[in-house]
């Protein structure tokens, strides 16, 4: 079975943002109002986490870019009382939005607070029906969403592998994120193969996952930068 596992590169990263952008382009993921955005109930899959170090003009800026982490021990799918969410045979952390109840319960279960919820009716701006991803669905109010890591792109890919009669190669399967990032931060690939670019990223002395003592065991390494 495939391990799909992604490495964020922070030394390449200039936290541009275009990952955050072909996120919400290729997911169909809706736009706030400015009322809520002051809430806090800005919808992003991918977030850009930004941290500030020391006072003007002796300022440094950190940044990384944060999905969701596809653990393979996740809390989140313990705690949902109805299976909306679930690790399926992939393993990548799915969700069932028709089946959520908005509880929210798996939120609070996620320690890396992935995961975003449709508080209201989704807007949708005008013009925009021409631009939907028609192999993801359009969520409804009342759910809880989360990256799903582009698995359409993963049935397309096993689709045109079993056409051919062959196995997936490494990098034709790429999230919307790593696929536009410009500054090749972001390298996805199965961990299980070892001849893939992910894994040599994951065994980079630079790698490590965040908050790993949990013992969620999460599928997103991260490369720190050089000194």
């Amino acid at each position: 079975m495939a391990k799909w596992t992604m490495a964020i590169d922070l030394d390449r990263c200039t936290g541009c943002g275009a990952c955050m952008v072909a996120c919400k382009t290729e997911n169909n993921v809706p736009i706030v109002t400015p009322e809520e955005a002051h809430e806090g109930r800005v919808m992003n899959w991918m977030e850009m986490i930004t941290e500030y170090e020391g006072d003007y003009p002796n300022l440094s800026v950190r940044r990384m870019p944060k999905p969701c982490f596809h653990c393979d021990n996740p809390p989140c799918t313990r705690v949902c009382p109805v299976g909306a969410t679930y690790r399926n045979e992939e393993g990548l952390v799915a969700q069932i939005y028709h089946r959520c109840i908005g509880c929210r319960y798996c939120m609070v279960a996620c320690p890396f607070t992935a995961k975003v919820f449709n508080w209201h009716e989704p807007i949708w701006m005008e013009g925009a029906d021409t631009c939907y991803n028609p192999d993801v669905s359009r969520r409804m109010v009342g759910v809880v969403e989360k990256c799903s890591f582009c698995a359409h792109r993963l049935t397309k890919v096993k689709e045109e592998a079993d056409g051919e009669d062959r196995s997936n190669n490494d990098g034709e399967y790429l999230p919307a994120c790593a696929e536009i990032c410009p500054a090749d931060a972001i390298t996805f690939g199965d961990l299980e193969d070892r001849t893939s670019a992910v894994y040599g990223k994951s065994r980079d002395y630079r790698a490590h996952r965040i908050m790993e003592d949990l013992g969620v065991e999460p599928k997103v390494y991260y490369l720190s930068k050089r000194t």
